[in-house]
């Protein structure tokens, strides 16, 4: 970054530094505290990951931090097994950083930044709209001053109900988180007007100057601890490491895929190129070191980069200085934000999961193909209903299984000549497709692997048992064919033996070279012959009709 950087870009940085510090404060604490862990770390967590970013993120412009989107992960976690206890808290927090930034650091040196394709985008909605509920049911008995025994979001949503039913809403405290939330809601539509800022500065100074803590019982923050964030190993109990390493892997999860959507998103804006495995790298590094100074879990923010952006940032440098400035706040002014109304910092998470729901393009997915939409309500029930880490682990089980799913039973089709129209088509779609006697062409549109072999062996044997003719050749039409495994290869030796007893030749047109070369390791190809592999599919007729002199007249030499 240093090696380019212009001088006329320092008054850029520097302004959007200090304006992105008046929000990283606020939801650093708010994210903290929502993830079951005192507010203090949450500004720790967003001192060392900004710049450890800063010196290994390929994105010039992402800010990194306590992300809203990884706090009920995080809780799930940390919130039973601490049962109450800030030291134990940061130190399941803390652990789970290393944990989930080692496992992107080894993702990313192994190249494995193309995973979190693997999640199509209604799994992604589903499982994020899932998590935000999560938050908005885990906030809202703090933003009505009370607090709630129930686990989970139909746990946790009747016994807030209940608890209104018997009266226990702190008016005050609503009277003021509630005033947050509709100041920052109100102010969102505008994006460079400091929304949260404006809100939480609005609450602080309210509850401090009509002293509302004492006088009304409003829960504020209370002075922050004087200095800065010291290196530590944290230290776990043993019977925690199974659900911090499950908990891990859902945060590592959860927060690369989130990374590389932001950083796609800006890499377009910038006209810059992404690399997804570096990207996992820097992030991987970012949670290490965040761990190793009494951080948790941290991941790229979708409000505090715009925020970056639209102050005007121009490089890392931003985050550099907004690092720079929370740590001068914990050391010459830590009691700045002890009137901070806890009730505030719950609007301020509210506000943020709103933000992460998605509905409008799930009625776009509704209207045009209606099993995904309902895959991503499958998703969302499952983090909704199961929690946020099983419901996490649900939504990569089906995404499995819709991955294999489209490979499983792919499409194919058995190929005429369709007159006046080029090429050799489906004579499904085009029924006065005409077929050459005694030649069947099946077009086979997957690669072929163990989950789809003995389908594309059924289908094979189908389309020569249903031609109107005797069949002397069988051609696969394999130009979609992009791979074949030993499973799928071994069912093709069995399929040409079968086919040869009943005097058919099986015959390949339009295989790639890469696909070729696995056949020749596998032995096939030698089996079959050379001859056998044409490069198209009219020179695969053309051989058919030549060597046995068929009656075949192509509607072009007729037009001839």
């Amino acid at each position: 970054m240093l090696v380019h950087y212009q001088p006329g870009w320092l008054h850029s940085d520097l302004v959007a530094g200090l304006v992105l510090t008046t929000m990283l404060v606020p939801v650093g604490i708010a994210y903290a505290q929502a993830s079951g862990i005192p507010g203090i770390y949450g500004l720790y967590a967003t001192i060392i990951p900004l710049l450890a970013y800063a010196l290994f993120g390929p994105s010039r412009i992402l800010v990194l931090g306590p992300d809203s989107a990884l706090a009920p992960l995080i809780a799930a976690v940390v919130v039973p097994l601490a049962a109450g206890s800030g030291e134990r808290a940061i130190a399941l927090g803390s652990t789970m950083a290393l944990i989930a930034g080692l496992l992107c650091v080894l993702a990313g040196l192994a190249r494995l930044g193309f995973i979190t394709d693997l999640l199509s985008k209604p799994i992604r909605y589903g499982y994020m709209n899932g998590i935000a509920l999560t938050v908005l049911v885990s906030q809202l008995p703090k933003l009505f001053g009370f607090s709630v025994g129930g686990q989970g979001v139909v746990g946790g949503f009747m016994a807030f109900l209940a608890a209104l039913a018997e009266g226990a809403t702190h008016w005050p405290t609503l009277l003021v988180g509630s005033g947050t939330l509709a100041t920052i809601m109100l102010l969102r539509r505008w994006k460079r007007v400091p929304g949260i800022l404006i809100a939480v500065v609005g609450a602080t100074l309210f509850v401090g100057l009509l002293d509302l803590s004492d006088g009304a019982g409003i829960s504020v923050l209370g002075p922050l601890p004087q200095g800065l964030p010291r290196p530590s190993f944290p230290l776990i109990m043993p019977d925690d490491v199974a659900p911090v390493l499950f908990g891990s892997v859902a945060v590592a999860l959860v927060a690369f895929a989130d990374t590389s959507v932001l950083s796609r998103t800006y890499a377009v804006r910038t006209a810059t190129v992404v690399n997804p495995s570096r990207e996992m790298l820097a992030l991987g590094l970012s949670n290490l070191v965040a761990g190793f100074f009494q951080g948790f879990p941290i991941s790229s923010s979708s409000s505090r980069t715009p925020v970056a952006e639209a102050a005007g940032s121009r490089t890392q440098l931003t985050g550099i200085i907004g690092a720079i400035a929370i740590a001068l706040l914990l050391v010459a002014a830590p009691n700045l934000l002890r009137n901070l109304p806890d009730t505030a910092l719950a609007a301020v998470v509210i506000a943020s999961a709103i933000g992460l729901f998605e509905a409008k393009d799930l009625q776009r997915i509704y209207h045009i193909q209606r099993w995904e939409f309902w895959l991503s309500i499958a998703c969302f029930a499952g983090v909704a209903l199961l929690g946020a880490i099983p419901g996490i682990g649900l939504a990569i089980v089906i995404a499995v299984i819709e991955f294999l799913w489209d490979g499983w039973r792919p499409h194919s089709a058995v190929l005429g000549r369709a007159d006046g129209v080029k090429g050799y088509h489906d004579i499904t779609r085009y029924p006065g497709a005409r077929r050459i006697p005694g030649l069947v062409l099946f077009r086979w549109d997957a690669p072929l692997f163990f989950a789809n072999a003995e389908f594309f062996h059924n289908q094979a044997l189908q389309a020569v048992s249903t031609s109107p003719t005797p069949v002397r050749w069988l051609v696969v039409a394999a130009e979609p064919v992009t791979s074949v495994d030993v499973t799928a290869a071994d069912m093709l030796m069995e399929l040409n033996a079968t086919l040869r007893r009943a005097g058919i030749e099986l015959c390949f047109a339009e295989m790639k070279d890469p696909v070729k070369d696995k056949l020749k390791r596998f032995g096939l190809f030698s089996q079959l012959g050379e001859e056998m592999f044409f490069p198209t599919l009219g020179e695969a007729v053309n051989t058919y009709v030549r060597i046995f002199d068929v009656d075949w007249v192509d509607w072009q030499d007729r037009a001839s």
